[in-house]
């Protein structure tokens, strides 16, 4: 496994690699769930590029840049464990050479709704950086987790509108035991506010069993509603939605996406689940 940290070092690596290319891009502090997204990778391509950086553009005024957890020699054993052949650890003037862009990705409508209405300017931010790793590694597959949804959701249609050569891979979100979804903030979590936290994939597995039952759309919110409510003390949502699978608006039936997101202490936890809702009649 090879570690560059420039532009021209990727470059030389890049153009090592022979037939299909997959990249994993995170801001370090990995887990078993990048490491999911590592073994994707690694079964569908030939060869694996992760990139490490911490984007300033995604993080607002009061949020937790400086606080993000850098462990770039752990991040280093678990590519290598799973098999990655190149590492991309940029520092930020490498990707920014400039100073923060003038020119920035404006993600649209989507890019300001959930997400993006609670953290403003954060998938300008995202997609930014994500366009620009695709135009640095070159890469045939790119590989997210499904845990941001919006964010993949996004990707997904950068890609196709702005005519990016990519194709951009899903893959689920990976669990504790306990159902919380595994996250890099979640070491942030005192023992009190781990069990809060699990109000959230509790409301969703409630409306996921609501939508078995066979309730429509509203039932399935209030079921969901009901159970984050009665979890431990100590979570403030923040919004708990249920939209179509393409986060579209309109009357969801069908295949749908149920979302999540809260604060629990100090950290801001999402999560979401899919849903399949019985025919509108």
């Amino acid at each position: 496994m090879e570690l560059v940290t420039t532009r021209e070092e990727l470059a030389t690596a890049r153009a090592a690699l022979s037939g299909t290319v997959g990249v994993v891009m995170t801001m370090g502090a990995l887990h078993e769930g990048h490491e999911t997204l590592l073994r994707a990778a690694r079964e569908q391509a030939d060869h694996v590029l992760v990139t490490i950086f911490v984007n300033p553009l995604q993080f607002g005024p009061n949020e937790d840049f400086d606080r993000y957890p850098r462990t770039l020699a752990a991040d280093l054993e678990v590519c290598r464990r799973a098999g990655a052949d190149v590492v991309f650890a940029p520092s930020r003037d490498e990707m920014y050479p400039e100073g923060e862009p003038r020119v920035r990705v404006n993600p649209g409508r989507l890019g300001e709704e959930l997400e993006g209405q609670s953290r403003p300017g954060f998938f300008h931010g995202v997609l930014t950086v994500v366009l620009k790793l695709f135009q640095l590694t070159r890469a045939d597959l790119a590989f997210f987790g499904e845990k941001d949804y919006q964010q993949l959701t996004l990707v997904r249609r950068m890609a196709r509108d702005l005519d990016v050569p990519v194709r951009v891979v899903g893959v689920p979100t990976v669990r504790e035991p306990d159902g919380l979804a595994l996250s890099s903030r979640n070491r942030y979590l005192s023992e009190p506010e781990r069990a809060a936290a699990l109000a959230l994939s509790a409301a969703l597995r409630a409306g996921v069993e609501a939508a078995e039952q066979g309730r429509d759309a509203a039932g399935v919110l209030a079921a969901a509603h009901r159970a984050f409510g009665a979890g431990t003390p100590g979570a403030q949502l923040d919004y708990l939605v249920l939209t179509d699978a393409d986060l579209e608006p309109g009357p969801v039936s069908g295949p749908a996406r149920l979302l999540v997101a809260a604060w629990v202490g100090n950290t801001r936890l999402i999560d979401n689940m899919p849903v399949r809702l019985a025919p509108r009649s």
